[in-house]
């Protein structure tokens, strides 16, 4: 990976429009009861245990390093701020905007320009999913937490306390 695109913008506020998929409450729990029951076999599970290294090579985790500490809010999203290209990653940029990030300590990387970094990404964070939101190099969540967050005020408490929102005019 010789170099990780960055992208400085202020948070878009655009509306998103996002349908639902809506489930039936008995398929969602014949699903939600079989996800959890346990499926491991001990035995194999140990088996192949040495089989779950890291892939991480130590360029891409220097890159993403470097990245993380770019700014003090950094996002890794599909697209860009001004064009997000999934709607979660637009929902993460609305919410960054509502919550008044400073656009001067907010900087967001496309993972959609290197396979590397898209891929890289979720194994740095252990987390699944993009969008992946750091606040001061800590890994705060994806879009779900972030949403969370706002909803209950710790995400508006958290930036606040890391003196990353756009100063109050007096």
């Amino acid at each position: 990976m010789a170099s990780i695109q960055r992208f400085r913008s202020s948070p878009s506020t655009s509306p998103s429009h996002t349908s639902p998929i809506m489930f039936s409450r008995r398929v969602f729990s014949a699903v939600a009861g079989q996800a959890l029951r346990p499926q491991s076999n001990p035995i194999l599970s140990s088996r192949f245990a040495p089989l779950q290294k890291s892939f991480l090579s130590t360029e891409t985790r220097s890159a993403i390093d470097k990245a993380v500490g770019s700014a003090p809010v950094v996002l890794f999203m599909k697209g860009t701020p001004e064009t997000p290209q999934c709607g979660f990653s637009r929902a993460s940029i609305q919410i960054l905007g509502l919550q008044g990030v400073n656009p001067q300590k907010f900087t967001a990387f496309n993972v959609l320009e290197d396979e590397e970094l898209r891929s890289g990404i979720k194994e740095y964070s252990d987390w699944p999913t993009v969008p992946q939101l750091y606040v001061e190099k800590e890994f705060v969540g994806g879009t779900d937490i972030m949403m969370s967050m706002h909803q209950d005020g710790s995400l508006a408490k958290l930036l606040e306390e890391k003196g990353v929102l756009v100063p109050a005019e007096e």
